[in-house]
């Protein structure tokens, strides 16, 4: 058997989805780009997509709900300057290309005619970080639903004060075609899948809720017997823990931070801005501040769209550049910003792989896709002792950032009270108060356990919800503002 090339392989089977059934190839393509740059535009692209989905949930040890859909359509962008023109439709063919191209062309310089060529066909490079499979084809109903009564029956028979247990199946096959203005043409075929597990538990009338789960851009197959348990006994765990825990003491304190997830408080507090629109525009804390020092010596982060198999990872982001591994902060030093094709071009610099949208109904910005804290050289346990009277949070719920002064709020799903180096008991209702860029200063102890998250982040931007990855190392900050309910 002859493989084809990975890149021409998507290109394939992005075209027999999103064109050939419609009467669409490259010559229109080029044609409806050639109407949008007849007035004078500076950019334009087209991206297909073609999206199916599907998602089941149990409940009561019953399997209450399943969904699944397919969406489709086409998004035709024009830019000009700063200004962005932008139509979709969910009708692919010829005829509803070339009204959005002939709507979108308007924005061209002042409405004159300075005609500029679609650039020679190119095509995106080659790679492959995930297997180009329809996840959802990967095991069958029967299975799918046996997994979920799986997870109820492992974590009943964990523990006695389990009281119930919720679990979540879903997968989604995304195709995308994006063709631009330069001439580039590129494809990706995404697949992801997530499990994920909650239970709540009751002890002495007093009840809590633990979860877990994880995923990626492979198929069912990841979710192994021994894979399961972990989560199921991590969501257990988190609950029997919480039924002990109690009111989080307030005040400014040593937190230490757990490797892995926590590493959201991270993706919120510095990542967002470290996104050049904001940059560019001058709301970010960071902005004007490349080649300074941001962050204590040792504080190394990343933005990283090629690691294999991740759920933040893309071959190729939505306008068709290929994801790299962009180093944001390395040293303490602040080196770059996240790129889209606006940003850049404004920018003076090149995009960074990090154009992101939701579905073709939504135009491109800079986002993150999977953004960690390199490891440093102290042993975690070492971290922890070095606590006098502080917090160690393993395990972060929601918060926010305000971009423009760096503030953020989170609070700590899971939590320890530490005093002279020995965890005394966990703590419940903690959250953690600061700016980010200030925080970053005040690291004082990396460990050597970097880790990503276990797969299950969702960052949202202005209306818009994309996959991420988070990770870093265990983390000794210096005075932070804990608000507790001591």
């Amino acid at each position: 058997m002859i493989s084809r090339e990975p890149t021409l392989e998507r290109l394939a089977v992005a075209s027999n989805l999103l064109l050939t059934p419609y009467g669409l190839n490259e010559t229109h393509l080029r044609k409806a780009l050639g109407e949008i740059l007849s007035h004078g535009a500076d950019d334009a692209d087209l991206y297909f997509q073609y999206t199916r989905s599907e998602g089941w949930s149990l409940e009561e040890g019953i399997v209450k709900s399943g969904s699944f859909s397919i969406d489709q359509g086409v998004g035709v962008r024009a830019v000009s300057g700063e200004k962005t023109a932008f139509a979709y439709s969910d009708d692919l063919s010829w005829a509803a290309l070339s009204d959005a191209a002939r709507t979108v062309r308007t924005i061209g310089a002042h409405g004159q005619n300075a005609k500029v060529k679609v650039g020679p066909k190119k095509v995106a490079p080659s790679r492959s970080l995930y297997v180009g499979m329809d996840p959802i084809a990967t095991l069958d109903s029967t299975a799918k639903v046996a997994l979920l009564e799986k997870v109820e029956k492992l974590a009943k028979a964990r523990d006695p004060r389990v009281l119930q247990v919720m679990a979540g199946l879903a997968a989604e096959y995304d195709v995308v075609l994006v063709a631009r203005a330069d001439g580039t043409l590129a494809a990706d075929v995404r697949p992801l899948v997530r499990l994920s597990v909650t239970v709540i538990a009751e002890q002495k009338g007093r009840r809590e809720v633990g979860s877990s789960g994880g995923g990626g851009r492979f198929g069912f197959a990841y979710f192994d017997d021994a894979l399961v348990n972990q989560y199921v006994n991590e969501a257990v765990d988190s609950a029997l823990v919480n039924l002990d825990s109690r009111p989080a003491p307030a005040g400014n304190m040593t937190v230490v931070l757990g490797p892995g997830w926590p590493g959201v408080l991270l993706h919120e507090a510095v990542g967002h801005g470290l996104e050049g629109d904001f940059n560019r525009k001058g709301s970010s804390a960071f902005a004007g501040r490349i080649g300074q020092r941001v962050a204590a010596k040792g504080v190394t982060v990343l933005d990283d769209g090629t690691i294999a198999d991740r759920r933040g990872s893309l071959n190729v982001d939505d306008e068709g550049c290929p994801s790299q591994k962009n180093v944001l902060i390395e040293d303490g030093i602040l080196k770059g910003y996240i790129q889209d094709s606006l940003n850049a071009r404004l920018m003076g610099v090149k995009p960074t792989g990090n154009g992101r949208r939701e579905s073709y109904a939504h135009t491109p910005m800079p986002r993150m896709t999977n953004t960690y804290m390199l490891g440093g050289d102290k042993d975690p346990q070492e971290i922890v002792a070095s606590i006098k009277k502080g917090l160690y949070a393993t395990n972060f719920g929601g918060g926010q950032v305000d971009i423009t002064s760096g503030k953020f709020v989170f609070s700590a799903s899971q939590a320890y009270w530490v005093e002279n180096g020995k965890i005394q008991y966990p703590v419940k209702g903690a959250t953690l108060v600061g700016n980010g860029p200030e925080s970053l200063t005040k690291v004082s102890m990396i460990g050597n356990d970097m880790r990503l998250d276990s797969g299950v982040g969702v960052c949202g931007k202005e209306g818009q919800s994309v996959p991420v990855g988070v990770g870093q190392p265990t983390l000794r900050i210096d005075g932070l503002t804990v608000g507790g309910t001591a």
